[in-house]
This record gives C-alpha cells, sequence and structure tokens, in this order.
C-alpha cells in the first residue's frame, strides 16, 4: 500500500510516517518500480503500535526503546511498566503543584472579594497581588 493508505488506515499523516521513518521508529518501505512507498501489513501494526503508544503519554524515545527490546526479541513489559509508572509519579506530582495553585489563587479570589477597590491608590500594583504575600 502507498503512504497515503498506510496514513488513513492508522490515522496519522503521510509526513508523520516519513518522520518516523528517519527517526528508525518504522523502517523504510521497499519502493515500486515507479519509486513510490510501498507498506506491507506489519507497517500498519508497528504504526498503530505507535500511535497508541503515544495516546497513553509516552514519548517517542520510550516508544523507541520498548521497540528495540521487542526487535532484540525480548520481552518488555518490565521496561514498559517502569516507563508508565515514570509516568504517573510525573502526573501525580504536576497533580500536587496544580493543587497547590489552585489553592493559592483561590485564596487570592477570596481576598479580592474582600478588599475595597477605592483603596487601590497605587499607580504600579493591584493590591490584591500586592499585598498578597508577606514581603521580606
Amino acid at each position: 500500500m502507498k503512504i497515503g493508505e498506510l496514513g488513513d488506515r492508522c490515522g496519522v499523516t503521510a509526513k508523520t510516517i516519513r518522520y518516523y521513518e528517519s527517526i528508525g521508529l518504522l523502517a523504510e518501505p521497499a519502493r515500486t518500480a515507479g519509486g513510490y512507498r510501498d507498506y506491507g501489513g506489519e507497517a500498519v501494526e508497528r504504526l498503530t503500535f505507535i500511535r497508541d503508544a503515544q495516546a497513553t503519554g509516552l514519548t517517542l524515545a520510550e516508544i523507541a526503546s520498548v521497540l528495540e527490546l521487542k526487535g532484540a526479541g525480548e520481552r518488555s513489559c518490565s521496561h514498559t511498566l517502569a516507563l508508565i509508572e515514570g509516568h504517573v509519579a510525573t502526573i501525580d506530582a504536576q497533580l500536587e503543584q496544580l493543587t497547590a495553585a489552585r489553592a493559592e489563587l483561590a485564596s487570592l479570589a477570596a481576598r479580592a472579594r474582600r478588599l475595597d477597590p477605592s483603596a487601590c491608590t497605587d499607580p504600579n500594583r493591584c493590591q490584591v497581588i500586592n499585598e498578597a504575600r508577606p514581603q521580606g
């Protein structure tokens, strides 16, 4: 099949397929007599895996590491688990940061509702933000 058909089957663009080939995620296929790329069914399977792995949050480098293990005939489950657990830890840390940021913003919003707008006379600062943190 030609690159456009492969892309349509897998939900990616021809440009993406060419990029994956250029970085070694997808093997360059044989060419037709007219010079067109000629992909087989294995390209559909590999490209579908790459797309699905990206959807889980794995980076292309991480996906390449899984595919390298598979290509060497090794099992990749423990490696993949470690990658996924790393992403879970990163998301947990981001959630903690977002929760703290939300709490601070909610506190600022509550403060802003209590302040008297007519008391805001500094031409360079907003009293909501200026007085929110202790000076030190």
